[in-house]
């Protein structure tokens, strides 16, 4: 029925924004937005109706989560870092049914989902950021999924990923891309550090492993890397607990998937973090 279209790992650096507003900081992040520009580009040649975040801003201690309101809108500023984010305007439509054909083939295939569209629920800047470069005219619909996944394991959520594809292909009529928002290695500056971090790395440690890895998806090492992925993700900090990677491989196919990534935005440094913007392409899944 539906079709999954696009796949892609993302940043969602606050540094972004303050890449557009005047001061010292204004084009610094210059490629990353390009690279979401180019990502929204091609998500309209592919005739995408609805893109589903990862977003590991999303906290939850118990299930699996997807905020499908009718409609997001509002006014954001960041409680983590308000000095980043402040006073930014949104609105995107959403959609509902999607979210909900979701979570029920999720239960189905035994991952505890919820999908909330009767709900106040906001979106955090693991969305709304991507979206801000990708969706300022609303043109797609916008489905949100907890990433931050405090008390889950991630073979569950690789599971979880898969229930998104069956979801998409099986029962949904229409055309949709995923997004993982969210870092490789995530250590912050120290406090009282962070402006000679604004474009590194935190450590040496942690840049060689982020740029191994990355030459490992180039190369389509699935296997190997979800063999690593706890381990990776423990030691180098992952974001959310890298929930996001672990439910982007398994909605397109695990360990059985191949395809090397296309970087649209090369491995970069912020405030002491580990970035990219990668395109995974869609394969049929192994059946």
């Amino acid at each position: 029925m539906g079709k999954l279209a696009l796949a892609a790992k993302i940043t969602h650096v606050p540094s972004m924004y303050l890449s557009e507003l005047d001061g010292p900081h204004k084009g610094c992040r210059e490629a990353a937005i390009n690279g979401h520009k180019e990502i929204g580009r091609r998500c309209r040649e592919l005739g995408v109706d609805t893109i589903v975040v990862f977003d590991v801003h999303w906290l939850v201690n118990s299930e699996y989560h997807l905020n499908c309101a009718e409609k997001f809108e509002g006014v954001y500023t960041s409680n983590e870092l308000p000095h980043f984010i402040k006073n930014l305007p949104y609105a995107y439509p959403g959609n509902p049914q999607l979210g909900h054909l979701i979570a029920d083939m999720a239960n189905e295939m035994g991952v505890a989902t919820r999908a909330h569209s009767d709900t106040t629920l906001e979106l955090e800047y693991g969305t709304l950021v991507p979206m801000r470069y990708m969706n300022a005219d609303q043109h797609f619909k916008v489905v949100c999924v907890s990433g931050w996944c405090m008390w889950h394991d991630l073979p569950t959520s690789e599971r979880f990923g898969l229930a998104v594809r069956k979801a998409i292909e099986e029962r949904y009529d229409g055309t949709v891309a995923v997004f993982a928002s969210g870092s490789l290695s995530h250590h912050f500056a120290p406090n009282g550090r962070a402006p000679e971090f604004m474009h590194k790395v935190f450590s040496e440690f942690l840049e060689q492993t982020d740029r191994n890895v990355v030459e490992m998806w180039k190369r389509g090492e699935w296997k190997a890397f979800l063999q690593m992925l706890p381990m990776y993700n423990e030691k180098c900090w992952g974001e959310g607990g890298m929930h996001d990677t672990a439910m982007l491989l398994g909605l397109l196919g695990g360990e059985h998937y191949t395809q090397g990534v296309e970087i649209v935005t090369p491995y970069f440094g912020s405030s002491g973090t580990g970035q990219i913007n990668a395109i995974f392409p869609v394969t049929p899944l192994v059946a």
